[in-house]
């Protein structure tokens, strides 16, 4: 993908407005030393414009130098990304150029400077606390961007989390290997016939859907007005409108008692100031017996530590707000704040790793379409970046997506 500069530097303000300051050249000075210690440590080749690659490793294209160090100086990895989005820099392959760089993330800054991060870090807006009255503005940067741009990469179950793959079936359907992952969810809760059950975040109403067909009496409560439409629409094509309640509703509102809970990929957009909050109300209104399944997306305990209140260019350009919990952070809120406790964990991260793949192979392909949905060029290196930075995460080990299921300690 290349980027154009039609009227990108209206649809985008700010992006293109590179700081230059006295302190900015310094720190570009010390992140051009850095990153040259880090290619070459790594072995990723560093292209000059038009320059052609020699051999099939990692490489990088350096379209404008002296911008590029000038972002990655001032605005470290928001930096970083931006800079892809105004084309000043880009790679023969962004999948393995990314992949490289997130195995080695946590060493890729001198330990010297990792102790001055607190200073360097930017923080995160007020505006993205996911209070009760903030939340939803968060939700709806993202999930009402518009349902046929979902449309155009995910499969037909329109499921926007990590699929579980058969390791025997090579090149499975994607969609099949979706509802593989949800019916284990619900085989965790033990969803069967009469069940109670409470949906924390719809999405496009699958999960919903399948729990019904499952004899479940469903109330499913989402913060998306786009995906509640379609939710809606999806659940009265399927015959399931009189066992499935959809709502727009904050969690912290919902009442009543479940025999099951269940909940994919939304704790990430929590919050970590708002962990505690989020799994005491699910452990208030979980029935006696009941069992509580949520996949969530982690990430290394230390790595969270050392992240914690900062403010990342995936929290300002596509998840307001979100934070990852570690595996440790989970247990801890949960053996402090709550009665719940971990029965069982299940990772599949590498399976991450294929859905996204596949995602960003359909987004490319409907790169047409997504034209004609009225998103211009930068949103389409945005988005290609997201899901290629996405999928390094999980080809890297970086960070595991896990299913856990919670009962009541004794």
């Amino acid at each position: 993908m290349t980027v154009t500069e039609p009227t990108t530097h209206l649809a985008w303000p700010g992006l293109y407005d590179v700081r230059s300051g006295v302190r900015d050249r310094v720190s570009a000075t010390v992140a051009r030393r850095i990153f040259s210690h880090a290619t070459r440590r790594l072995g990723v080749q560093v292209l000059g414009p038009g320059q052609p690659q020699i051999g099939t490793g990692p490489a990088i294209e350096l379209h404008r130098p002296d911008e590029f160090f000038l972002r990655v100086g001032s605005e470290g990895l928001i930096g970083f990304g931006e800079g892809y989005m105004a084309g000043a820099w880009d790679s023969p392959d962004l999948d393995l150029l990314l992949t490289t760089l997130a195995a080695e993330l946590p060493s890729l800054v001198p330990e010297s400077l990792q102790r001055l991060r607190r200073f360097y870090d930017a923080r995160a807006p007020h505006a993205h606390r996911n209070s009760v009255d903030q939340t939803r503005g968060n939700i709806s940067h993202h999930y009402d961007l518009s349902n046929d741009l979902f449309a155009t990469f995910l499969d037909s179950t329109l499921s926007y989390s990590s699929a579980l793959f058969d390791p025997l079936v090579p090149d499975e359907e994607l969609a099949t290997a979706q509802v593989r992952k949800i019916d284990r969810l619900l085989d965790q809760a033990d969803v069967g016939p009469g069940s109670r059950v409470l949906e924390i975040g719809t999405g496009w109403g699958e999960l919903a859907i399948r729990a019904a067909r499952r004899g479940a009496v469903v109330r499913s409560v989402t913060l998306s007005s786009e995906q509640l439409d379609l939710a809606r629409d999806r659940i009265a094509t399927a015959g399931c409108s009189d066992r499935v309640d959809v709502e727009l509703l904050d969690y912290r509102l919902v009442v009543g008692e479940y025999d099951a809970i269940v909940s994919v990929e939304m704790s990430e957009a929590v919050g970590a100031e708002y962990w505690p909050t989020f799994f005491a109300k699910v452990d208030s209104l979980l029935a006696p017996g009941g069992k509580v399944a949520i996949q969530a997306i982690t990430m290394p305990h230390d790595r969270m530590l050392a992240t914690r209140g900062g403010f990342t260019w995936i929290n300002k350009y596509i998840f307001p707000g979100g934070f990852l919990p570690s595996t440790e952070a989970i247990a801890q809120v949960t053996g402090e704040h709550t009665t719940l406790r971990v029965a069982d964990r299940f990772t599949f991260g590498s399976h991450y790793a294929e859905t996204l793949r596949r995602w960003d192979e359909a987004f490319t392909d409907a790169a047409d379409r997504v034209r004609s949905l009225g998103f211009d060029d930068v949103f389409a290196r945005l988005w290609h970046f997201y899901l290629t930075y996405s999928r390094a995460g999980f080809a890297s080990d970086y960070l595991d997506v896990q299913q856990f299921t919670f009962e009541r300690g004794a």
